[in-house]
């Protein structure tokens, strides 16, 4: 399975993109069990801003049942296919992404991009751990809006790369470049489907109003050279995306 035309197109303009029906429910089953198995266990309260800021089941993030969604399935071929083969790697695991039902009326959403610091995620204050690809295998419907869906903000990659030419990416350190920003988008989708999202893009997760919890798993991804690459990460979209870059 590979990228179609217009999956490279919808990601080259919004940053981001959504293939239909990569992972069969054979391998969903099998995560699902060992994630549940999981909180089943039990898990101390304390750490749960913790878990949502990074993973829950944190045991798991580089076992089988969640690796084998990216690796064992259409999956890795689609980001090839965006990429090239062999040019990239997983870094640090999977996440695996939880969102419990919540009683609130749904607030302010507030964008961000992956790698910067803040008190629950472990990074170190001041550094911006950066990388290609994001991607995220929905293990649970998400029919509706406000159901944890991950949303995005179509085309802030674009304006971010033009930001960081001209000022650079110390802004990283304290928040998100200073330009105005479109309406957000929130991706509805069945288990087994795929986002394809680019690093620089501008994202988050809304709350659950649903009475279901929302699984999902997700993996970053970094070119194998992305080191060397620099600030160019930053400033030339595509510099790490080759079978993308060819539409401009």
């Amino acid at each position: 399975m590979k990228l179609s035309t217009a999956q490279k197109e919808e990601l080259f303009g919004k940053g981001y993109t959504k293939i239909p029906g990569v992972v069969g429910q054979k391998f969903i089953n099998v995560a699902l069990r060992a994630i549940n198995h999981s909180l089943g266990k039990g898990m101390d309260p304390e750490k749960i801003p913790v878990y949502r800021s990074t993973t829950y089941c944190p045991e798991l993030v580089h076992k089988e049942p969640v690796l084998d969604l990216l690796y064992e399935t259409p999956a890795w071929e689609i980001v090839e296919s965006a990429i090239a083969p062999r040019k990239f790697k997983l870094e640090g695991g999977a996440q695996i992404a939880l969102r419990f039902p919540v009683m609130q009326t749904p607030g302010a959403l507030h964008p961000h991009i992956d790698g910067m610091y803040n008190s629950n995620n472990k990074l170190r204050k001041g550094s911006i751990f950066s990388f290609t690809a994001l991607v995220g295998i929905l293990l649970s419907d998400v029919p509706n809006e406000f159901w944890g869906n991950f949303t995005g903000w179509p085309g802030t990659h674009r304006l971010f790369a033009d930001y960081f030419r001209q000022h650079g990416t110390d802004i990283l350190k304290t928040g998100l470049p200073p330009v105005k920003l479109p309406e957000p988008e929130q991706i509805k989708g069945k288990a087994g489907d795929m986002i394809l999202c680019h690093y620089l893009t501008a994202h988050t997760v809304v709350v659950n109003v649903s009475p279901y919890i929302r699984y999902a798993v997700f993996y970053r991804l970094r070119h194998v050279y992305h080191a060397s690459h620099g600030q160019k990460v930053f400033t030339d979209l595509w510099h790490e995306w080759p079978a993308v870059r060819d539409l401009r």
